[in-house]
């Protein structure tokens, strides 16, 4: 088979160098440049006579009209297509000297090559086959995964692999949708058309792109590359049945996230409001001076290529600096605030917020300190993407005058290792075998046992508890930071086989002092927000901690100090609520849409209430309303297909669910109503295809009991699955190497 294939390889080598030959024949006969697409009448039938080569050895394990699976991806024809065709980066960096540059030290350009990820992918390959690496390398390694050479044994020169997600991979992708895990259509590249529109394949020289830019642009550039949809097509994954034997589970949604955050202005459910529009694009593209040559510059700037994100470990590994410094610079930039908002002195009130009214401390009194994490400057959740393997933690220090340590918790172990009682944003994926998936074997997972995660534009509350002693000298300095390191030290040491120490980025530091004594009001910290602020993220975060007496309380002072300020009585609505408390929740969202008329945001919430009092048509009309001002919020779609629903108007119920499906096609509610639409319409096809959609996409209802076998023998770690809960036992054990 290799043979066979082998001599069509090198025939159609020997045919395109022939071609070569007689277009720079005609190029130096001084033809126009545009000869070029008389390559483009074989392009159709080298690429057919390619994909039949691949096919006669390629692994069809998932079904011949399926070849890319578990991977979305898929290409324009549907064929495999040639490695050869894909202009390397190399190429473009020829015109595009700084772009390349900065791609060149980029997550994308390093997406196959680092070692860790390749010893990740090999245990796949060795526990269930090189054809279940297609899952990864859709986003990692397109070509690869287009080229036909996840196969075993196959014969492809994978020279590509360097350089990962390559330029022509994303300039040459036709179509996406929001599915994820890889929704791309990619098409056979081509950096030209003629002049009739028509692609012209393979390299064409420089002289001949510089002289027609705008035949260039239209080749590689798509409106759609410039929207968060684009990005979603590899930056939202989900874990599928293909891949894990067992059922479909949800792995990464940062375009939900984003989709669902104030960034997108498309949902109005966020607690805070943005001025504008900010895209994937906007935070990880943005423009720079630019250095060097390039002729996609624009008056002096360049779009950058860098992605700049949370990867400080490439910059790292490969000596990158200039990217170093500005992924740290990114990470430092704006991202989260910690306040460290109240204290409560031997289990009475919380004196908060800290500064805004005096109070006193004694030696010997027990204090808890509430410092409230808001992530204010993402927009997706933090930490991002796959949080099983990623370490991100908050280190809490409190210190007297002479600088003796009272109190610590988030160190790093000897062995490198975090602590395992800090509080971090993570979560736990247990296995079939009850045990963690340590080593990012997500084909394995079942369940996640707790996620520690902070939503874009909400709070979270951290607790520690600890004794002021007799002697300490007072003052007594309080100290919180947020440190991330890209992975977390074992599963660092496996990827790299040897210990290896990775660069931790303090994030952010925030300090307090406290008297033993006497402690007065203080003027206003300039690291504070306002006071209204600081209770409104107490009170989200009290809301997230299924703390709805606490988190009413915390709204009723941000209305007291705003009483024009018509969010604040939504806020109290929403805690009342959760709290079952509807008629209270009512009267607030009264108070909210006498100040805001109309305000959608109180209208989504008092439809819900309506709703719960059998009031099915005031809460259409107050959806439809929500929906005329946010037509792509996802979550008033999906309560107003409900209402229908409910109201048996199923042709209506279907069309929300449908706009649903368009926002979010793996949308849970969707799947279920419409199964049960679909078959009241008559519609007995897509029933089915809906019904079997849910039954795949739905909870396991089993697999909590990995969860909860796990935690039960991993105590140190089980209280950060409570959502209230009080850090105690800080003061650092040296024999130990620490503690908390």
């Amino acid at each position: 088979m290799t043979t066979v294939f082998s001599a069509k390889r090198t025939l159609r080598i020997l045919c395109s160098l022939l071609l070569a030959f007689g277009l720079a024949c005609a190029w130096r006969a001084g033809r126009a440049g545009l000869a070029y697409a008389g390559d483009g009448g074989n392009a159709p039938a080298e690429r057919t006579a390619y994909s039949q080569a691949v096919s006669e050895q390629y692994s069809f394990r998932f079904g011949t009209s399926k070849p890319f699976l578990p991977s979305n991806a898929t290409t324009d024809t549907g064929q495999f297509i040639d490695p050869e065709s894909f202009p390397t980066a190399k190429y473009c960096g020829h015109c595009h000297q700084a772009a390349h540059a900065q791609w060149r030290e980029s997550a994308h350009a390093n997406s196959f090559r680092a070692p860790w990820y390749i010893k990740n992918t090999n245990m796949l390959k060795t526990e269930k086959g090189i054809e279940y690496t297609r899952h990864c390398e859709g986003c990692h390694n397109p070509i690869a995964l287009v080229s036909g050479a996840l196969t075993k044994g196959s014969p492809v020169d994978r020279r590509f692999d360097a350089d990962g997600v390559t330029c022509s991979v994303c300039h040459s992708i036709q179509q996406v949708d929001t599915r994820g895990t890889g929704s791309y259509v990619l098409g056979q590249p081509a950096v030209m058309v003629d002049e009739a529109g028509k692609p012209i394949y393979g390299e064409v020289p420089d002289k001949e792109i510089l002289a027609h830019l705008d035949r260039h642009s239209k080749a590689v550039m798509k409106d759609f590359y410039r929207t968060s949809e684009f990005c979603s097509a590899c930056h939202k994954a989900a874990l599928p049945r293909t891949l894990n034997d067992y059922k479909w589970q949800r792995a990464i949604f940062l375009y939900d996230e984003w989709q669902l955050a104030s960034f997108a202005k498309q949902s109005p459910l966020p607690f805070y409001v943005k001025d504008s529009v900010s895209t994937c694009q906007t935070c990880h593209m943005v423009r720079e001076p630019l250095q060097g040559i390039d002729p996609g510059a624009k008056d002096g700037t360049l779009v950058s290529h860098r992605w700049l994100g949370a990867n400080t470990l490439l910059p790292k590994y490969y000596n990158y600096p200039v990217q170093m410094d500005k992924t740290q610079a990114f990470l430092r930039n704006n991202v989260f605030n910690v306040d460290i908002f109240g204290l409560e002195r031997n289990g009475g009130k919380i004196i908060a917020p800290l500064g805004s009214l005096p109070y006193g401390i004694a030696a010997g009194d027990i204090l808890t300190a509430s410092v409230v994490i808001q992530n204010k400057g993402i927009a997706h959740s933090y930490v991002p993407e796959q949080r099983d393997f990623y370490e991100s933690w908050v280190e809490f220090e409190a210190t007297d005058a002479t600088g003796r340590v009272l109190a610590h918790s988030g160190e790093l172990q000897p062995n490198g290792d975090l602590d395992p009682r800090a509080h971090s944003f993570t979560n736990r994926l247990i296995n079939v075998k009850g045990t963690l998936n340590d080593l990012h074997q997500v084909w394995d997972s079942r369940v996640v046992a707790y996620n520690n995660t902070i939503a874009s534009g909400r709070s979270q509350i951290v607790r520690y508890q600890f004794q002021v002693p007799n002697d300490a000298v007072g003052p007594i300095t309080l100290t919180t930071k947020v440190n991330y390191r890209r992975f977390n030290q074992h599963f660092i040491d496996f990827g790299m086989g040897k210990h290896y120490e990775e660069p931790v980025v303090e994030l952010v530091s925030r300090t307090r002092s406290i008297a033993i004594g006497a402690n007065p009001v203080l003027p206003p910290d300039p690291q504070d927000n306002k006071e209204w602020m600081r209770w409104n993220n107490y009170g989200i975060a009290m809301l997230d901690a299924q703390q709805y007496s606490e988190s009413v309380r915390a709204f009723e002072q941000v209305a007291a100090l705003r009483p024009d300020y018509a969010d604040a009585y939504t806020n109290i609505a929403i805690a009342n609520f959760q709290w079952q408390r509807y008629d209270l929740s009512r009267d607030s969202l009264n108070k909210a849409l006498q100040l805001s008329p109309h305000n959608a945001r109180a209208l989504y919430y008092l439809a819900l209430v309506e709703r719960n009092e059998g009031k099915l048509d005031a809460a259409v009309s107050d959806l439809r309303e929500v929906t005329a001002q946010f037509p792509r919020s996802r979550d008033a779609h999906r309560e107003l297909g409900f209402s229908l629903y409910q109201q048996r108007k199923y042709d209506a119920a279907r069309t929300e669910y449908e706009t649903l499906q368009s926002i979010d096609p793996d949308d849970l509610a969707a799947h279920y109503i419409l199964s049960i639409v679909y078959r009241r319409l008559g519609m007995t096809a897509k029933a089915a295809t809906e019904a079997a959609a849910f039954a795949d996409q739905k909870d396991d209802p089993t697999a909590s009991t990995y969860a909860l076998e796990f935690l039960r023998g991993h105590l140190e770690i089980a209280s950060e699955s409570v959502p209230w809960h009080t850090h105690t036992d800080l003061v650092p054990k040296p024999a130990e190497g620490g503690g908390h």
